[in-house]
């Protein structure tokens, strides 16, 4: 019965279709039963055995669903280009003339360019999951599409994979062609951001071309340089050419670090077991794979592969990537028949106008639909067996992602992943794509890593080139201060303090450094120290070792190791001793505080008698018995030597206030004089920089310092003011002829000027904190590790004993103290003298409302006795005599007090 019914059905269906041609020709013939694909690759290589089993399985799964089509068949036909060029144009030719719709492919970049501009005209989608040339721009080459992530995202990966692990150098080897040439102009770039560079680019014949001798010629000139880090981009046949080499010469040993590009991946995916000299020469390397979520389509898509591969070949992403590809150009002519569309072709004008020619270019022709076709394409939305499938407004996938894959000894382990979103991480990238975006250093992991040789520590990346070549290091030749670094008369031998640092470190190294000393300058006056670092930078020295301070503008262009001395910049003038004199006891205080001090004794003896002389007959007297007690109770409080008691509440805490204040005086005075009479003093008008800044006088600075730049431009001393000095004789002359005020100069050769100098002193503090280190070129790893090996010597007091033996002359130093330094002034005692004079003012406000108080109540009686005479005057007086007047304490009433106590009790 069943049968029967589909018998019908299909008898109805062929009856509809034959009415549907007789009334509708023209729709009928722009709706053809088969929609031709074309696919141009190599079935030779990797990708294209795999692409071409994973495109027919595409294709029957379109197939076999009518919804897809609406009964139309997809077809899909292969073209071997089998690495030629020619070929590949050959084939593309062939498509575009049997009214292909898209042509999937090519699989090498070189000839995407090329046929992207046939593309253009004719209008047919190229959609390629292997051309990921970044060069492949689409406002050039509209009709390109990159169905897999572009090889931007790839060299961007690597580029955070050398900055995590902290490399700065690495070596290119890389194919020339178009697409691996690309890639490595635009690793350069990305490794420039990140302040990591490309030393060397080794160039070999575009794939498969390259021949052993092409790659030994290259490894051996690797070898020779510094860098070991080496980044592989190519395919696979030259790729694998290039490890076997690499072992053969004892590059895949420790100390390498090998970074390859996709290629090495799919060889893993698609190529198992490895052949075991295959899987010897690559064992930690490291490698990216394309990154595709995990999905029930593509187990099963996995599980299928066996039997659609017939186990020629394992499956790698690429496989997924041009499943994909099919399906997106299905939908993509389903969406277009959705919207009126049909598959029709025209003829190009320009073609037909060359027809007599022996090539038939009349039968190509423009495909009407294909701008359509490409913009529902670049519009798909679908869930693939990679993961969603969309394009950005860039035309780029979005969310592109790698794996990073570690080859072992048991075949190879992931250690981690990275993305467009998130950087590095061993979360994977479908995880973090609902948070915020982070790529901060603090949030990029990694698990650990088996580098060649099978280390787990991570390479230095870097070793000193075996090439015979000697370090030019440059020395400044100086014409003063040579203990610090000269150039021996006569030879080419060099000495001082910086050199034996040098020596020393070089010692501690882990390898080997060859070099020699370059002396720089003319030998009559000290270099420049800003030319000498330049050329560091401009390549013409490779370091410079000497007393080179760290400032800005030098740390822009090159790198300076850890430094070794402290180095900040301190003024210099002539002083004058300060002898002892009778008046010396006065030289503790200034003249104002002084004369504070003597005002607040006054101050406080007159307020304690107020306080004190109506209640303590101590206190009392004629005026000039209470006059000479206010004197001597005052100044006897300096030694605690006073003979008169207060018996008053308000006196004694005006007394104890004071007495405090007399203790900090009196300590501060003793400490002060003691070191006046014991320690010589110096004596200069010049305080320190302020000073020198605020004046109009000139300073001296050593040629060739960095001081007269931080004077003019720093601190806005004008130029017309600085005075060139080339050694310490200079500086003793300038400053004893008055023809500079002072001289600015760092610390170091501060010290060893002074050290037999001492009608000279440092005034005030040092300012502009420096010190003073080696300098290289920017990114050298041999900066690292001189400042590992300076700090190993600074630990075990090596670097102290160099210094003790060049420099540590200090006859002088005991007669450098200033004596505004040991001067005390008001500054330093307005705070106690404030707290005291509070306590004082307080005390005499409460007193006057307690007399006020008092003097209402006794008034009354006083008014009464002189009512005759109610004058201001009277009053006045009459105030008077009661402030003035004694109270006296009387026993009796106090008696009475206590017996009326007792007997109300």
């Amino acid at each position: 019965m069943s049968l029967l019914m589909t018998m019908i059905n299909l008898v109805l269906l062929l009856s509809i279709f034959i009415l549907f041609v007789q009334v509708f020709p023209e729709e009928a013939a722009l709706r053809p039963n088969v929609v031709n694909v074309g696919a141009i690759f190599s079935f030779d290589t990797i990708n294209g055995k795999v692409a071409k089993v994973a495109m027919k399985a595409a294709e029957d799964d379109i197939n076999s669903d009518p919804s897809i089509l609406g009964g139309r068949k997809l077809f899909v036909a292969l073209h071997d280009s089998n690495y030629s060029s020619f070929l590949s144009f050959i084939g593309a030719l062939q498509f575009m003339e049997t009214d292909t719709v898209a042509i999937i492919g090519p699989q090498s970049s070189v000839m995407a360019h090329v046929l992207s501009h046939l593309a253009n005209e004719l209008h047919v989608p190229l959609l390629s999951f292997t051309a990921l040339d970044p060069g492949l721009s689409p406002l050039q080459y509209p009709f390109f599409v990159q169905t897999a992530p572009n090889d931007e995202f790839q060299m961007i990966a690597i580029a955070e994979m050398v900055s995590y692990f902290g490399w700065a150098e690495v070596i290119a080897v890389f194919s020339d062609d178009n697409q691996n040439r690309n890639g490595i102009i635009m690793l350069d770039d990305q490794l420039a951001e990140r302040r990591c560079r490309i030393s060397y680019k080794a160039t070999l014949p575009p794939d498969p071309m390259a021949k052993r001798s092409d790659v030994l010629r290259e490894l051996a000139k690797i070898q020779m340089m510094e860098s070991r880090v080496i980044v592989l981009n190519t395919f696979s046949k030259t790729g694998l050419l290039v490890f076997e080499v690499a072992k053969s010469l004892g590059m895949m040993e420790k100390g390498y670090v090998w970074i390859a590009s996709t290629w090495l991946s799919t060889v893993l995916d698609s190529t198992s077991p490895l052949k075991p000299e295959t899987a010897n020469s690559i064992r930690g390397a490291l490698t990216l794979r394309p990154h595709t979520a995990d999905s029930k389509r593509k187990r099963d898509f996995i599980s299928r592969w066996n039997q659609l591969s017939n186990g020629s070949i394992g499956l790698n992403p690429y496989g997924l990537f041009a499943y994909d590809t099919v399906w997106m150009i299905a939908r993509a002519v389903k969406l277009l028949f959705d919207q009126g569309g049909n598959i029709s072709f025209s003829n190009d004008e320009r073609l037909i106008s060359l027809t007599g020619m022996d090539l038939n270019l009349s039968a190509l022709s423009i495909f009407d639909g294909g701008k359509q076709l490409l913009k529902n394409v670049i519009e798909t939305k679908m869930t693939g067996l990679t993961g969603p499938v969309r394009f950005n407004q860039d035309r780029f996938l979005i969310n592109p992602s790698y794996d990073i894959i570690n080859t072992v000894e048991t075949g190879y382990r992931q250690v981690g992943y990275w993305s467009n979103h998130s950087g590095l991480s061993i979360v994977p990238p479908e995880t973090l794509y609902g948070k915020k975006p982070n790529r901060s250093s603090s949030n990029q992991h990694l698990d650990s890593v088996v580098w060649p040789g099978g280390e787990t520590i991570k390479p230095r990346g870097w070793v000193f080139p075996n090439n015979g070549r000697e370090l030019r290091i440059v020395v400044p030749n100086r014409v003063s201060y040579r203990d610090f670094v000269s150039v021996v008369n006569g030879t080419n031998k060099v000495q001082g303090y910086c050199i034996d640092v040098f020596l020393a470190a070089i010692k501690l190294m882990p390898y080997a450094v060859p070099y020699r000393f370059i002396p720089y300058g003319n030998g009559h006056e000290n270099p420049s120290y800003y030319e000498l670092v330049s050329k560091i930078a401009a390549g013409v020295f490779d370091g410079a070792v000497g007393d080179i301070a760290i400032v800005t503008d030098r740390t822009r262009i090159v790198d300076f190791t850890q430094p070794y001395i402290e180095s900040g910049l301190v003024v210099v003038a002539s002083v004058k001793k300060i002898s002892s004199n009778p008046w010396s006891f006065s030289r503790p205080f200034t003249p104002s505080m002084w004369a504070v001090t003597a005002a607040f004794f006054l101050i406080v003896g007159s307020v304690v008698w107020v306080l004190e002389h109506r209640i303590n007959d101590e206190f009392r007297g004629s005026p000039r018995q209470q006059i000479v007690t206010i004197l001597t109770f005052s100044f006897s409080t300096m030694f605690f030597s006073h003979r008169e008691n207060t018996v008053s509440t308000l006196g004694r805490l005006v007394l104890i206030i004071w007495l405090f204040v007399v203790l900090i005086i009196n300590s501060s005075y003793t400490a002060s004089l003691t070191s006046i009479l014991t320690v010589q003093q110096l004596s200069s008008p010049i305080k320190g920089i302020d000073t020198l800044i605020s004046s109009s006088e000139r300073i001296g600075f050593q040629i060739g310092s960095f001081a007269e730049r931080y004077l003019t431009e720093e601190l806005g001393i004008p130029k017309s003011r600085l005075v060139q000095l080339g050694s310490p004789e200079d500086y003793a002359r300038a400053l004893e002829k008055r023809q500079v005020a002072a001289v600015v100069d760092e610390r170091p050769y501060v010290d060893l000027f002074l050290s037999d100098r001492c009608e000279f002193s440092i005034r005030g503090q040092e300012f502009s904190k420096r010190a003073w280190g080696f300098a290289f070129p920017r990114d050298s790893p041999l900066a690292i590790d001189m400042s590992t090996a300076m700090l190993a010597l600074s630990e075990n007091g090596e670097l102290q004993k160099i210094h003790d033996k060049w420099l540590s002359r200090s006859a002088c130093s005991s007669e450098k103290s200033e004596d505004e330094a040991e001067q005390l002034d008001l500054q330093s005692f307005w705070g106690l003298f404030l707290i005291c004079g509070i306590a004082c003012v307080l005390a005499l406000f409460v007193y006057s409302l307690l007399m006020f108080r008092q003097y209402r109540r006794h008034c009354p009686e006083e008014l009464d006795s002189t009512s005759h005479n109610n004058s201001f005057s009277a009053h006045l007086r009459t105030c008077l005599s009661f402030i003035d007047g004694k109270v006296e304490k009387s026993k009796s009433s106090s008696k009475r007090k206590r017996d009326s106590m007792h007997s109300d009790v």
